[in-house]
């Protein structure tokens, strides 16, 4: 199991035990998920750029290219906080709907 940590806009990731694994982001992130099979993250960043990383720290796609201030994962879909709406995306960086 593992735990992302966010500080000074680096992304972190630890195990179970606290032991630090690796650097997922150097820079500008703001927030951070793992989804339940701990295998994504999703890293939102200081300019509303939404990326997701495998657990390895490789980059696979951009979901969101701006204006999001929040993405974590609901389940396989990753729901994006967009100007005070949610949209929801596969996570594939398809577009499903806007709640």
């Amino acid at each position: 199991m593992y735990i992302v940590k966010v500080t000074n806009g680096k992304v972190e990731l630890y195990d179970e035990r606290g032991c630090y694994q690796r650097t997922i982001v150097h820079s500008n992130a703001v927030f951070a998920d793992i989804d339940c099979t701990q295998t994504m993250i999703v890293v939102t960043f200081m300019n509303g750029k939404v990326e997701l990383y495998n657990e390895r720290g490789c980059y696979q796609r951009a979901i969101v290219h701006g204006n999001a201030s929040q993405a974590r994962w609901v389940g396989r879909d990753i729901a994006v906080t967009l100007n005070g709406h949610v949209e929801i995306y596969s996570d594939r960086g398809c577009y499903i709907r806007r709640i």
